[in-house]
């Protein structure tokens, strides 16, 4: 072969090379521009920087009592869905493991009973560790006794409601408000009943727990440093186990938790500063 014909072919194939290569460039590029723009990196043509919401519902903490089932549960399922990292605690560590299936964004659940301040220390420990410093802190841990009027409630009975419809509370406020006011930001939502502020027959523990909520409430806001607020959060009446202790197989023509969830994240979500010591209706 002659050196003039060996030099034509090698400026063909280094030709056609490089408009291999120009070509693979060309592709790559156009593919990354059709991308959303959050998922391109800082330069990528096209970035766009994430508003200041977007950045900040990405560290968006809500820590959630009760949290394995009922009420709880369907709070938990919602927040997750709308992007928000969710902790919560329970006393079955079988629900707990369910649950955790069903999230799929960060989360920390831990088997506490909040009752027990040590388990209540331990576990905001373990959130503060994992996830950070909660903006949304929901006392939803709940009794109720057993239709019973007051004279035939045991003392065991009527004590425990109170440990946790109350306690609970308190032990969840004393573990995580430091760390709230720490943070300068934070809502914490109580929750309360139309039993809160009214009465029945047969459920007097409970009754009194959600008053006491209520009083509760008002005067811890009244404590709490700027930045934060608390509410009194009345869910309603909703088709739980807890509404079938008392109202039976009638409790079926209520609203149920996965519904009633859609709405009601949405207003804890808006929950402002403004609110503070107010009772809100989910």
């Amino acid at each position: 072969m002659s050196q003039r014909k060996k030099s034509k072919i090698e400026w063909i194939i280094i030709i056609s090379l490089t408009l291999l290569f120009a070509s693979v460039w060309l592709l790559a590029h156009w593919n990354l521009s059709r991308q959303p723009p959050y998922h391109k990196g800082p330069g990528s043509p096209g970035y766009q920087e994430p508003t200041s919401s977007q950045k900040k519902r990405v560290s968006e903490i809500v820590c959630i009592s009760g949290v394995s089932r009922g009420l709880g549960r369907a709070m938990a399922e919602e927040f997750d869905r709308k992007g928000w990292q969710v902790a919560g605690c329970s006393r079955s560590e079988e629900s707990l493991q369910n649950l955790s299936m069903a999230l799929g964004n960060s989360h920390c659940l831990v088997q506490t009973d909040v009752t027990q301040a040590q388990q209540v220390d331990a576990f905001a420990k373990e959130v503060l560790t994992e996830l950070g410093t909660p903006r949304l802190l929901v006392n939803n841990a709940g009794q109720i006794n057993r239709n019973a009027k007051l004279q035939d409630v045991s003392p065991e009975e009527f004590n425990q409601v109170l440990s946790v419809n109350l306690g609970g509370i308190h032990h969840m406020i004393r573990s995580f408000l430091p760390h709230m006011e720490e943070a300068g930001e934070g809502i914490i939502a109580n929750f309360s009943s139309y039993w809160g502020q009214s009465t029945a027959p047969e459920v007097a523990p409970y009754c009194a727990s959600k008053w006491a909520v209520e009083g509760l409430t008002r005067s811890l806001a009244q404590e709490l440093a700027e930045g934060l607020a608390t509410v009194a959060f009345n869910p309603g009446v909703i088709d739980t186990q807890m509404l079938r202790s008392t109202f039976g197989d009638a409790a079926g023509s209520y609203e149920k938790p996965t519904e009633w969830a859609q709405r009601a994240v949405s207003k804890l979500e808006q929950i402002s500063l403004e609110d503070n010591g107010q009772t809100l209706v989910g």
